[in-house]
């Protein structure tokens, strides 16, 4: 079966660095647009990221434009999220999704999450 496992989440600074991996396994991984998303206490899931089944074609949401980067290795069938500039109100679950479509926007369904990652930055 298809299984997202996220990884690197961690404690930090604010003004740190982190970067996510999320290993996919059981799809073929370069049919599917992958996205991150996370999840702050209290609050809705939102989303973060996302990037097309071959990567060229990238989503961001405002609040991190600018300072985090998605990539993926569809030859590892890994997705990535480098996190620069870190900030307390980045604290929250990140999880990542895969959708069998060549490319994501930030309201697409996904069929796919992962379990999450937690990732806290204190100020």
């Amino acid at each position: 079966q298809v299984q997202l496992v996220e990884s690197g989440g961690g404690v930090v600074q604010a003004g740190d660095s982190l970067r996510l991996s999320c290993a996919a396994s059981g799809l073929t991984f370069s049919a599917y647009a992958m996205g991150w998303f996370r999840q702050a206490p209290g609050k809705e899931r939102e989303f973060v990221a996302a990037i097309s089944w071959n990567g060229g074609r990238l989503n961001y949401a405002d609040s991190v434009k600018g300072r985090f980067t998605i990539s993926r290795d569809n030859a590892k069938n890994t997705v990535y999220l480098q996190m620069n500039s870190l900030k307390p109100e980045d604290t929250a679950v990140y999880y990542c999704a895969a959708v069998p479509s060549r490319v994501a926007a930030p309201t697409t369904a996904y069929d796919y999450w992962g379990q999450g990652t937690q990732v806290t930055v204190s100020p």
